[in-house]
């Protein structure tokens, strides 16, 4: 079975920084399409970052996508090695009270570029999530 794992989330002041990993497993091939989500209670998950994978970009590439909150301040990148191993990050600097909340990292395996680009950002496009990481971010 698919399983997502996050890790990395903690309590840090504003100004500060964190990286984020989700560790894929379970699949034969590279995930097509993942995204990291932020929650806070009462409130629908938004899509911060996502990323698109595919063998047309090369061992090393792949296309990112951002929400205009984060852009400049967070990087999604991903690493894929050989055994299988799909790890994807989220570098967050320059963080506000804002960021804090769950942050969550889900994976659509079959996706188009197109596709990912349009539906990124939206909860209701992936199938497959992680159990999600606390950020707090204080004054």
């Amino acid at each position: 079975p698919v399983r997502l794992v996050e890790s990395g989330g903690g309590s840090v002041q504003a100004g500060g920084s964190l990286r984020l990993s989700c560790v894929v497993s379970g699949y034969l091939y590279n995930p097509g399409c993942t995204a990291w989500f932020h929650q806070v209670p009462g409130e629908e998950r938004e899509g911060i970052a996502g990323i698109h994978d595919d063998d047309e970009y090369g061992d090393d590439g792949y296309v990112t996508y951002y929400n205009e909150s984060v852009k400049g301040r967070f990087t999604i990148s991903r690493e894929s090695t050989r055994n299988r191993k799909y790890v994807v990050y989220l570098e967050m600097n320059s963080l506000k009270p804002e960021d804090t909340g769950m942050y969550y990292c889900a994976t659509q395996k079959f996706s188009s570029r197109r596709e990912c680009e349009q539906m990124w950002s939206r909860r209701t496009y992936f199938t497959q999530w992680g159990p999600g990481t606390q950020v707090t971010v204080s004054s």
